[in-house]
């Protein structure tokens, strides 16, 4: 499993410029089953993703796809773990099932 943390290297408003496209790279790759949940930071300085069931290589290259990227509108960090316990309703999605 993967924490992608993305960091707005721009202003809001160029952030915002891209916002649909990023939402659209994002239904897309949870339709693909690599996402489980995404969002925006509080305060607003970037997001993050939670992603699994694809190798670092394949995340990367998904990674570069999406428009915040991209359009140099965001730095990210990538974080991968192994998550040893989860809640119960994660458990199928996991394979902890």
């Amino acid at each position: 499993m993967f924490v992608i943390t993305l960091t707005y290297e721009k202003p809001l408003e160029e952030v915002d410029r891209w916002l649909e496209e990023h939402r659209v790279f994002l239904r897309d790759n949870y339709a693909k089953g690599r996402f489980i949940a995404s969002g925006p930071c509080t305060p607003r300085t970037g997001g993050v993703i939670l992603a699994h069931g694809c190798c670092r290589d394949e995340l990367d290259a998904v990674l570069e796809t999406d428009p915040f990227k991209r359009e140099g509108v965001a730095a990210y960090t990538v974080l991968e773990f192994d998550p040893v316990m989860t809640c119960p309703e994660l458990a199928p999605l996991l394979g902890q099932a």
